[in-house]
């Protein structure tokens, strides 16, 4: 267990071992979520990758994307389609 002291300004500083726990960096933004009547610190960075994850779970599924090569077509596919859109008016 860590503790902080709140300056006049409602500052604290976060605990070194809580920032290596929980990978901040100077810089890093940090969210203070609700979790059942206690609040919770977290990396802001690591919480939005995490709900990316979750709201792209199965997503590779249902697009028919089953190996790294699918991968790598579909990234040439759009490539060339960025290309294309790209260059269109000037032809």
């Amino acid at each position: 267990m860590e503790l902080a002291r709140i300056s006049s300004k409602g500052q604290i500083t976060i605990p070194k071992e809580v920032r290596k726990k929980l990978n901040l960096k100077e810089g890093d933004k940090v969210l203070f979520v609700e979790e059942n009547g206690k609040v919770v610190i977290a990396n802001a960075s690591y919480m939005a990758f995490k709900e990316i994850q979750q709201a792209m779970q199965g997503e590779a599924e249902r697009q028919g994307i089953s190996s790294e090569e699918d991968v790598n077509k579909l990234i040439k596919e759009v490539r060339r389609e960025m290309w294309e859109g790209k260059h269109e008016d000037n032809d």
